[in-house]
């Protein structure tokens, strides 16, 4: 049960995957969320392009507004993503 005191957090997070690519997801734990991908057990995509670093992640106060981060993060080509993480401090190599 979710009280005031121990609200639920969601958590829109970004991952640099071993060959470049970067995978946007949806989390409330962010340290095993992590855990699953690198262990072959998250995401299909991540599966082959282990070991991924999360090197980006923002906390959302409800469920649907982390999705919809994740969604639009997720629909945009390869270079808005890499502005996106820039304009949030984030550096992002070129991808190989």
């Amino acid at each position: 049960m979710v009280t005031a005191t121990n609200k639920q957090k969601y958590y829109f997070y970004v991952l640099l995957c071993a060959d470049q690519t970067l995978y946007g997801g949806f989390t409330t734990d962010r340290k095993h969320r992590l855990a699953m991908h690198n262990s072959g057990r998250g995401a299909r995509y991540t599966r082959t392009r282990r070991p991924v670093k999360m090197i980006y992640s923002e906390e959302y106060p409800t469920k649907s507004a982390a999705l919809k981060a994740e969604y639009a993060f997720k629909h945009q080509p390869r270079r808005a993503k890499v502005t996106f993480l820039r304009q949030h401090g984030v550096i992002v190599p070129e991808k190989r």
